[in-house]
């Protein structure tokens, strides 16, 4: 059976699931709201554009924030794979702070820069460099030596050795990081606009449980899911497997 089926026939189910609990009436429409309803909701808010609005932002945040945070865990990653002092000290401290959840930096982002769009910014750049610089550092750091000897004995040295030799062949790594890195981003994203004035789907997805509207609530948490989903499958994954096909690591996609 085509994979495509079997997903059709997994989130049909689902619903078929969700619905029957809402038929049952345990819960209050207030808690679990209908498909139905939830579709009306994600409808309306498209027709009237609110929605609409609420993505443009959230992306705009986004590749802002991922665009930092990309060139900062370049450089960080390239800086802890070279220096041997900064990756025993700053290499410390960034495997723990990569640990540390994003909604935990949002306090820090208010404090430092108000309830504006540089906050959620902040924290989108938090979310994303640590992963991508433990990429680039492992990246670099797992460099075949063959191919540094290659083409030492063909008398590439300094900068040349590095943009002809370990640039390219830390790039599967460098892939799988800017993957990565737009994951946690995305993540970092809605608990950063969760906690900001708008615009944005955090901001809404907030608003919406103040005010009980758990149609809404469930709605944007769906179309978070979606969004991230097709993003990461039809884009990064996509590319992700091109490379390492291109690089001999095609069994490892």
């Amino acid at each position: 059976m085509p994979v495509i089926i079997k997903r059709i026939i997994f989130f049909a189910t689902l619903l078929l699931i969700w619905h029957g609990i809402y038929l049952l009436g345990i819960w209050p429409e207030s808690m679990i709201p209908s498909p139905l309803t939830v579709a009306e909701t994600i409808y309306a808010g498209f027709s009237d554009m609110t929605l609409v609005y609420d993505i443009v932002a959230s992306f705009r945040h986004l590749f802002i924030g991922l665009a930092i945070s990309l060139v900062i865990g370049t450089l960080l990653g390239v800086l802890l794979a070279k220096v041997k002092t900064a990756d025993e000290t700053l290499g410390t401290m960034i495997l723990a702070l990569q640990s540390v959840p994003s909604i935990v930096w949002v306090p820090l982002a208010i404090i430092w820069f108000g309830f504006t769009e540089a906050s959620i910014i902040f924290v989108v750049v938090i979310g994303g460099t640590f992963v991508m610089t433990m990429n680039m550092r492992i990246g670099i750091k797992n460099v075949a030596p063959i191919y540094m000897q290659a083409a030492r004995t063909m008398g590439s040295k300094g900068m040349d050795l590095f943009f002809k030799v370990v640039v390219p062949a830390s790039i599967p790594h460098a892939v799988t990081g800017v993957r990565l890195a737009w994951a946690f981003s995305w993540r970092a994203l809605m608990a950063g606009e969760m906690l900001s004035t708008g615009p944005g789907l955090g901001y809404t997805l907030s608003y919406a449980s103040d005010f009980n509207n758990m149609s809404l609530v469930i709605g944007i948490i769906i179309i978070i899911g979606v969004i991230g989903s097709i993003v990461d499958q039809l884009v990064f994954q996509r590319i992700e497997n091109k490379v390492l096909r291109r690089w001999g690591m095609g069994e490892a996609a």
